[in-house]
């Protein structure tokens, strides 16, 4: 099998989990000669980091094209290399690299006829519980447990909820308000379904907030607490860690596998987020995934945006035993729900592994057509919140 065609598709779509904003991935579609295709994503989020990733992608397609993708691995270390100048220590190259990387993974199960799971080692884990991963949107605070309830009724063992999102919680920003929603949403829940809360990118606490914030969480049994003082802060985070009892996670936000080495180092991590449609694909993601289980930590998918970036997530997921978990979407969306002709679901409140050749899904074209963006110049309103 040789590679004879490599196409970078910015796509833009209005996303229900995050107040119906527009968000924006740019996929990678690879074409063989027999006519197979592999599919791959960047979760590039905003629309300009969408066509830059375009430009890198279609500058990558020369050391892509005329190769065997069964030799995987070779072409993602010439990827690295091509991106010496403009993509030391991550940044726009990353995602290209993570979209082409995800696509030759899907060409290579294809080719072999065999699952990605396979060819990563196989399945360490038969099953992985799913909780539901969320936005906190409305200013009711007993309707957003109700809403919880609702989502957790299916069988999902717990969830998590972003603060500081669209709409008009204001969570994140009052601590008598925060510590309110934390305790009716665990006497909503209950003590048997995991909770945990997502700082986002709104959310600007000092140490002293964080510190005051957490203990008053501590009393309600959360699972960890996520980026309470955003990507890089090992002093703060050393301070949070001695005076509170939850978990921290944090790393999403990483590039490449020195950003995470640099992170695991302090110590001050115990949940590592990655996501492969940034950390450069599913190569990425397997070698971050190996020094999170060297160091004792728990390793765990950001998997938000499309089929594509779930089923490299879910190989990866059950394929470590550092990852624990898997999250879904309470609320259908486009990208999950009509990309692919079957969509993740969870059941009774597992996940298994995905089963058929490559990453297991099926890309709807006239879906990808139907999302594909369209450059405009000047400002756009909307542009998502991570």
């Amino acid at each position: 099998m040789k590679i004879v065609r490599v196409e970078a598709i910015p796509v833009s779509y209005p996303e229900p989990n995050d107040f119906n904003a527009t968000r924006h991935l740019c996929l990678a579609k690879l074409t063989a000669d027999d006519g197979q295709v592999g599919w791959g994503e960047s979760i590039t989020q905003f629309p300009e980091a969408n066509w830059a990733t375009k430009a890198i992608i279609d500058g990558m397609a020369e050391l892509v094209v005329g190769r065997d993708p069964v030799g995987n691995d070779a072409i993602w270390r010439s990827l690295k290399d091509r991106a010496w100048w403009y993509g030391y220590g991550g940044g726009i190259a990353s995602y290209a690299i993570a979209a082409i990387d995800i696509a030759l993974w899907d060409l290579k199960g294809k080719a072999l006829g065999t699952s990605v799971v396979e060819l990563l080692g196989g399945p360490v884990h038969d099953r992985l519980p799913a909780i539901a991963s969320s936005h906190a949107h409305y200013a009711s605070i007993p309707e957003m447990a109700d809403e919880a309830v609702g989502w957790l009724s299916t069988g999902l063992q717990g969830m998590k909820v972003g603060f500081g999102k669209r709409g008009d919680a204001r969570l994140g920003y009052d601590h008598d308000r925060d510590v309110e929603y934390v305790a009716t949403m665990r006497e909503a829940i209950g003590p048997g379904k995991s909770l945990m809360i997502d700082l986002g990118v709104a959310i600007r606490w000092d140490v002293a907030t964080a510190v005051k914030r957490t203990q008053a969480f501590d009393d309600y049994d959360i699972a960890w607490i996520e980026e309470p003082l955003g990507a890089w802060d090992p002093e703060g985070y050393a301070t949070l860690r001695a005076k509170t009892r939850t978990l921290i996670a944090y790393g999403e936000r990483e590039w490449t596998l020195e950003g995470f080495e640099r992170i695991l180092a302090t110590g001050t991590v115990d949940v590592v987020g990655v996501d492969p449609g940034r950390a450069e694909g599913i190569t990425g993601f397997a070698k971050v995934a190996d020094r999170v289980e060297f160091h004792r930590r728990q390793a765990n998918a950001h998997a938000w945006s499309s089929a594509i970036c779930s089923a490299a997530s879910l190989a990866i997921s059950f394929s470590s035993p550092a990852c624990k978990l898997f999250e879904f979407k309470p609320l259908r969306n486009p990208m999950q729900h009509e990309l692919v002709t079957t969509p993740f679901e969870h059941v009774d409140g597992w996940v298994h592994p995905p089963t058929g050749p490559g990453l297991g899904i099926d890309v709807i074209d006239e879906v990808v057509d139907r999302y594909r963006s369209e450059r405009v110049s000047g400002a756009t309103a909307g542009g998502p919140s991570a």
